[in-house]
């Protein structure tokens, strides 16, 4: 079995998911598995993803019809073998380093249920735009059921958290169709501690 199971969900981004793909392949940690998700995706990224799981045994490629992001999270997590859980958005790009300082530093802090990076916005040309930047337990302050203080990780597909408390609070909800991460943020707090990495940072597409 894997120790990180990467999910992604991918709707029309033929121009984009290859890189986001290419930054998982070429991660200074290669246990993993990749489970992608097509939602329903109408342009040539069907064509892309299944190259890239032709080439890599790793990576495996689940065609549905559109259900939206959250609907094609909860499918993926439902495939997912590994310990950890690291979220990918398509059009996201990681660190070399980044699953294996997250991976490290959940295997070594067994209290902790989600770690985060910091994430640098890029524009098209990679200029960056603007860098989210939270350190340490600062993370866990934000999530709260407060209207002033409410705040969440860097970015969605910085976060790194465990299978077994993933399940043990339920999961994404279907029945957020958006801000299912900071629903999923707000229970996982719960059962465990949330820190966040100041280094590796993760750039995302502006």
């Amino acid at each position: 079995m894997p120790l990180v199971s990467v999910v992604m969900s991918v709707y029309n981004d033929e121009e984009r998911v290859g890189r986001s793909i290419d930054s998982i392949l070429q991660q200074t940690f290669q246990d993993f598995e990749f489970i992608i998700i097509n939602d329903g995706s109408t342009d040539g990224t069907v064509q892309v993803l299944d190259r890239y799981a032709d080439q890599d045994s790793r990576i495996r490629v689940i065609h549905q019809e559109n259900t939206g992001l959250t609907q094609a999270l909860i499918r993926g997590c439902q495939q997912v073998q590994g310990q950890f859980i690291a979220r990918q958005d398509s059009g996201d790009l990681s660190m070399p380093e980044r699953l294996q300082a997250q991976s490290d530093f959940l295997t070594n802090h067994p209290d902790v249920s989600l770690v985060a990076c910091s994430t640098s916005f890029v524009d098209p040309e990679g200029n960056i735009i603007f860098l989210r930047e939270q350190s340490g337990y600062e993370l866990e302050q934000g999530l709260v059921l407060d209207i002033d203080k409410i705040q969440n990780p860097p970015h969605h597909g910085s976060t790194m958290f465990l299978n077994s408390a993933y399940h043990q609070v339920g999961g994404y909800r279907s029945i957020f169709s958006v801000a299912q991460d900071m629903d999923l943020w707000l229970r996982l707090v719960e059962v465990g501690r949330c820190f966040c990495l100041d280094s590796n940072p993760l750039p995302s597409e502006s």
